[in-house]
């Protein structure tokens, strides 16, 4: 079978389907492929290095439809592009059926199978043909460089010899994964970045990033902010409130709002509204990611850079990925060629449309002349709610003092029992070694106690730096040994030897223990 990859037509996309490398690797599944001329010539991929690459260059799109069984692209068909499409032949692409039904239709009456892979179910055998998250991770990242592009201002707080300048404050309003993308990116520059998420578990991704996450004082959302399929679930018209007068509060102090929200199926959720953009200073900027679909802004005109009154700049570019176009097209042939690998089970460059499959099932949208949208529902959760944790409570003056007399009294108890039992064993080994033995063997036992204190009262996270501490002191004990060995008490030999042993051991399993943990430092 053959699978071809279309030029896209909409404007200002530079992405493809299918580069030289995925191309390389669908061969490898069998497959003889296509690619329409001219097609990677704007991410960089030209038709010379598709023919290197093995791959038969078409001069049309008709031409590469009335001979591929399976056709790839990376925006939703148009209905000229569809209707080159016959029966059987199989679409993969970005499709947006809720939205689409017109096109839905004519797919249905077209007899083309289509796969849309902006319905991969969001569970982890499917990562890798998550092509909405591989582009949304490239439109965070590059939402925070364009909104730097129209700052004008440091993101990082710096001090120089001609004043202070305050780190922006960075908002990004949705945590999926151009939210922690943007996050990550901003949080890197410097800046000072907030986020805020309808879905409360994802509270420790945001945190752990090195943003704050912004927290809401509303009861009622105990509930699980995530719909089916890690998505973003409506919010109540309470909630709602409660949210929009938290934006407002942190408005006039923000410098740059991300906003990412969608809900599947939806228009895009108005977050930010006129009057918050009115409160924010002037030379502040607003990057709308949900643009496409409405926008989370009032002022937000897709594909448009807006400048409000106050002179705040409104940006509602959709083309966000495709302004990086050679690193997502890179991304989504991956995820293209990793769903042509679970439809080709036997590497034999057939296609086996198996419905039984969950990934395949969830984003075929269309086979064999029905509509097979909406599919079932996902059986497990993307992000599993969690129980809010219960808040400790803080101790009053009196049970601090006594928790830590209580702490005092059993250390000391402890320290009794070990002092009693290694009194005890030098009564007894008095009573039959020599006095020059004693000597030496109240010194090892003082020492052992000691140590053994010190180092058990030693935070965990230090214990690492003590390694070779601990092998300066396991070399001494070494050389002292080795001074005993000649010593003529067989009992002092057998200790002496013993002691090299164990301390050999300390000493290489420390050294290799070092090496490991230097290595996870070295560039690769």
């Amino acid at each position: 079978m053959k699978i071809g990859a279309l030029k896209e037509r909409a404007e200002n996309e530079a992405r493809v389907a299918m580069t030289p490398d995925s191309a390389l690797a669908l061969q490898k599944l069998g497959y003889d492929c296509l690619i329409e001329a001219g097609a990677g010539k704007a991410a960089g991929f030209s038709d010379d290095a598709y023919r290197t690459a093995g791959v038969t260059v078409a001069e049309s799109a008709a031409a590469l439809s009335s001979q591929a069984d399976v056709i790839a692209k990376v925006r939703p068909p148009e209905s000229a592009e569809l209707a080159e499409l016959g029966p059987g032949k199989t679409l993969i692409s970005f499709f947006y059926p809720a939205q689409n039904s017109a096109l839905l239709e004519e797919a249905k009456a077209r007899g083309v199978n289509v796969i849309a892979m902006d319905m991969v179910p969001r569970i982890s055998r499917a990562q890798k043909m998550d092509a909405l998250s591989s582009m949304a991770n490239i439109a965070g990242y590059r939402a925070v460089i364009e909104a730097g592009n129209n700052f004008g201002r440091f993101f990082t707080g710096q001090v120089t010899a001609a004043g202070k300048v305050p780190p922006a404050k960075v908002l990004v309003i949705g945590a999926g994964v151009a939210g922690l993308a943007a996050i990550g990116t901003a949080t890197s520059l410097g800046a000072i970045t907030y986020a805020f998420d309808v879905r409360p578990e994802v509270a420790e991704q945001i945190e752990s990033m090195g943003a704050e996450f912004v927290f809401l004082d509303f009861k009622e959302n105990q509930q699980d902010g995530a719909a089916t399929g890690g998505y973003a679930a409506p919010s109540s018209p309470e909630f709602r409130e409660k949210q929009l007068e938290k934006f407002r509060e942190l408005a006039p102090q923000i410098d740059i709002v991300i906003t990412t929200a969608l809900i599947p199926g939806r228009d895009a959720p108005k977050l930010w509204t006129a009057d918050m953009v009115a409160m924010m200073k002037p030379g502040s900027v607003i990057i709308d990611l949900a643009a496409e679909r409405g926008g989370n802004c009032d002022l937000t005109v897709a594909d448009q850079k807006i400048v409000s009154e106050n002179g705040v700049t409104v940006i509602g570019y959709t083309d966000f990925p495709s302004r990086m176009a050679a690193q997502s097209s890179t991304l989504y042939s991956t995820n293209i060629r990793h769903m042509m690998t679970d439809l080709t089970p036997a590497k034999d460059g057939v296609v086996v449309h198996n419905m039984e499959d969950d990934v395949i099932r969830g984003a075929t949208v269309t086979k064999e002349g029905e509509i097979t949208f909406p599919p079932p529902p996902p059986k497990i959760k993307a992000i599993a709610a969690q129980k809010p944790k219960e808040k400790v409570k803080e101790l009053t003056a009196e049970e601090k003092r006594a928790k830590e007399s209580a702490a005092f009294k059993a250390q000391a108890k402890n320290q009794a029992i070990l002092l009693a039992a290694g009194t005890a064993l030098l009564l007894l080994v008095g009573a039959y070694a020599p006095a020059s033995f004693m000597s030496h063997f109240v010194v090892f036992v003082l020492a052992c106690f000691i140590g053994f204190q010190v180092i058990w009262n030693v935070s965990h996270s230090l214990h690492t730096p003590l390694m070779a501490v601990t092998n300066a002191i396991s070399g001494i004990v070494i050389l002292g040994a080795l001074l005993q060995v000649g010593s003529g008490n067989w009992l002092v030999v057998i200790l002496a030897a013993l002691s090299v042993l164990v301390a050999t051991i300390n000493i290489v399993g420390g050294f290799l223990v070092t090496r490991r943990m230097l290595a996870m430092f070295q560039k690769s």
